[in-house]
Parts: structure tokens; sequence; C-alpha cells
């Protein structure tokens, strides 16, 4: 691909195809960041940032995503039933149960073929529509084993929908906070695996060859396959990088509460720098078990970098921040290499930050071998159930983010 995503984005045909070459259950404060800043848009900015596309014309031309009739995924999705919603209504929609032919990808009788998700956007909502053509534009064009794909849309009169691969696992989110007495937390050999996952993810997003800025990146939206591999979804907030490595300025500043870096909330200056302080966050929170901004913890421990930060260097009083649920599944070392990785990413100067392509090499050094499923710490105290026994169980989906509600699923 080699040039910046937004030079790609131009307006074409009303056609059938486009191109695929290559959201929060957060405590209540933990809401969309969504505000103006003055500061003035550099012509840098105003060269790199895209346009948001706004009609079906400008929707990039290409073989790979299929443009599915509303009549396809009606048929598909059992008629957008109540009892093929996954999970509850987000922000931008509902995502539905779909079945399609894995071969043609005609829509097939419910219980056939292969699972999708199916997200149809409220017509109320505006930033969605937004969200949904950059969604189309940004994942039409990218590919990769770490990134959700998406297998279609439809643009229908005022319907919008995304049809994506189906994630049996739900969300990163899901496996860490789900609390009960039957319920098994991933274990710290999957949890080293994800982070693994999500990290190659943001280091493909921005490669050289495809300069992008996630911008959104939380538990939420890192998707598990069947095999606990990590997928980002939800792209609708990604910005192309600006040339030269200079920070985007943004009147709009937008990310998660908790997760967005200071920098960014405070000026607008938005950089590849600015996803790996997010990613340190959410590798923070799978050290932890906790949110990164909880409520209802004690005075003082409401944000979690605020709380942990002052003892991620410290090999004893690391005890204090580590999930008790883990205790037993790894060395202390191992865990202090995991929290120093977490503590560069965290650093409250950019510069002072690891690219993704480091924090890569660092968690590779880290895997336990043979990682692929949950298992229980002790046996004597007889198999508890694990977080894949509840994602194929009756249990209540955990919120997440619009864009990737219930891509993340709760059912099979």
């Amino acid at each position: 691909m080699g040039v910046c995503l937004s030079t790609q984005i131009k307006a074409g045909l009303n056609s059938k195809h486009v191109s695929a070459d290559a959201k929060d259950h957060s405590s209540p404060i933990s809401n969309k960041i969504t505000k103006d800043v003055s500061t003035p848009i550099s012509k840098v900015s105003e060269v790199s940032v895209p346009q948001t596309p706004r009609i079906e014309g400008e929707i990039l031309q290409s073989s790979n995503l299929k443009n599915f009739s509303l009549t396809e995924l009606t048929a598909a999705t059992r008629n957008f039933r109540k009892d093929s919603v996954l999970g509850g209504e987000g922000d931008f929609g509902s995502v539905f149960k779909g079945w399609i032919d894995n071969q043609s990808l005609a829509a097939v009788k419910p219980g056939t073929g292969v699972v999708v998700a199916v997200k149809r956007l409220s017509l109320d909502s505006f930033q969605g529509q937004k969200d949904w053509l950059d969604e189309v534009n940004y994942l039409g064009q990218l590919s990769h084993p770490h990134l959700v794909k998406l297998i279609g849309y439809c643009f229908e009169d005022e319907d919008r929908l995304l049809i994506y691969e189906f994630m049996p696992r739900g969300s990163l989110e899901y496996h860490l906070f789900m609390r009960g007495s039957y319920f098994q937390p991933l274990s710290w050999g999957l949890r080293l695996k994800v982070a693994l996952g999500a990290a190659k993810g943001l280091a493909f997003l921005h490669s050289a060859e495809t300069k992008v800025i996630y911008r959104d990146f939380k538990t939420s939206n890192v998707l598990l396959d069947s095999n606990y591999n990590a997928k980002l979804a939800d792209l609708g907030l990604a910005k192309d990088r600006p040339t030269r490595e200079k920070s985007h300025v943004s009147t709009r500043v937008m990310g998660t509460y908790g997760y967005a870096v200071p920098e960014y909330q405070t000026t607008g200056n938005l950089s590849a720098k600015s996803d790996v302080f997010s990613f340190g966050v959410v590798l923070l929170e799978m050290l932890s078990g906790r949110r990164a901004v909880d409520k209802n913890r004690p005075s003082g421990q409401h944000n979690l970098v605020e709380w942990a930060k002052p003892y991620l260097a410290n090999k004893h009083k690391l005890l204090r921040v580590l999930d008790n649920r883990l205790e037993g599944q790894y060395a202390l070392d191992e865990a202090c290499k995991v929290a120093t990785l977490s503590l560069r990413c965290l650093a409250t100067e950019s510069k002072l930050r690891p690219t993704m392509d480091e924090v890569v090499t660092d968690l590779e050094q880290l895997q336990v071998p043979h990682v692929n499923q949950n298992r229980s710490v002790n046996a004597s105290r007889g198999r508890r159930k694990s977080a894949d026994d509840f994602t194929h169980g009756r249990i209540a989906t955990a919120s997440v983010s619009p864009l990737s509600r219930d891509i993340a699923n709760t059912r099979p």
C-alpha cells in the first residue's frame, strides 16, 4: 500500500464491491471523550486527516468486500429478530447474529453456513453514519491476522450495515472483568498471548505501509477468536498518521476516558505514541484485573494508572497491583518485566514511550509455550467454569463499544 490511506479515499461509482487489499463497559465515568480544542490546525494535519466520506460514491471500490442487499441480510438474521441480537443496543445500533455461505457469501438458512456479526446502525446516530463509512474505508483496505475481518456492507436508502467475521470468545473486557464464584478468569499465559496479538495489530496499523493511528484502543475493542487470538475491532475513529511523524492537531478529540493519553485530551495532539499509551493502560488492566476507571474503588484508586504507577517499578510493591486471581501462575520476575513494559508505555513524555514494534519484541520473549486454553490453577478446588463456558452459555453480554458490540458475541 505504501501511501497514506487518506490519499486513497476518493469518490467513485456506486459499485457492488469495495476493496480489501491488504463500545464501552467501563465504569460510569468511562465515557467517550468528544470535545473541542482551540488549538489551530496545521497544514500538515489538514492534508493528512482524511475527509469523512458522506455518500456511497465515496466508498472505496474493489472486489473483496461484498455489497449485501437489505433483503439478503434480513434473511440471514431471521428478519433482525430480537432473539438474534448479540447483546444490548449500543450507542450506534445493534449487532445481530447472521448466517452466510462460506463460498458465495450469500445469505443462507439460519443455523447453516458460517456465522457472521451484522451491525445495523441506528437511524438516529449521526456520528454512527460517519464512523460507518470510515470503518468501511479502513477495514476495506486493510487485512491482517490481528484485525477483525470486515466481510461486507449494506448501503440501502437510509440503512447502513456492516458484516464482520464472528468472534466466538467475545471481548478482552468481558474476560478480564466478568466476576462470579463459578467463573475462571483469563489465565496468565492467555493474557500474555492476547497482549501480543493486540500489540501486533497496533504495530501493523503503525507500520510505514499502513500509517494509521487507532485512537481508541481499549479492552472492549480487543476481540478473541476460538483460539484466543486477539483481533482489533472498531476502526471508526482511526486516523491516517501525519507525514514526517508530526502530531495531528485536531479540533475534535475522540477516545475513551481512562485510555486516552493526557496530551491528546488537553491539546488535541495525536501521534502513534498516543496508541502506545493506551496499550500501556490495557496492559496494566491485564496485570491487575482492574478497570482503567472504577468509581467503586476506594478513594485514591479510581484511576488505575494514577494509583498503580508508583508501584510498577518495585518488585515488592508490584504485588499490590497484580491480580490475586493469578496467584501461582507466573514468576515474579516475569510479572516485573510486563509491569516495566507497561510503565514505559505510560511515560508522560511521548518520546520516552517505545514503538509498538518494540513492544511486540518484548512480549514475544515473555510468551508461555503451548498456551491454547484456560486451565484452573488449583485442580483440588474442582473445575470452575471458564470464560469459554460463559461465552457459550446463557448469560447477559457485557456492554462493549458501539461498532464492536457483540461482534464480540456471547453465544455462537
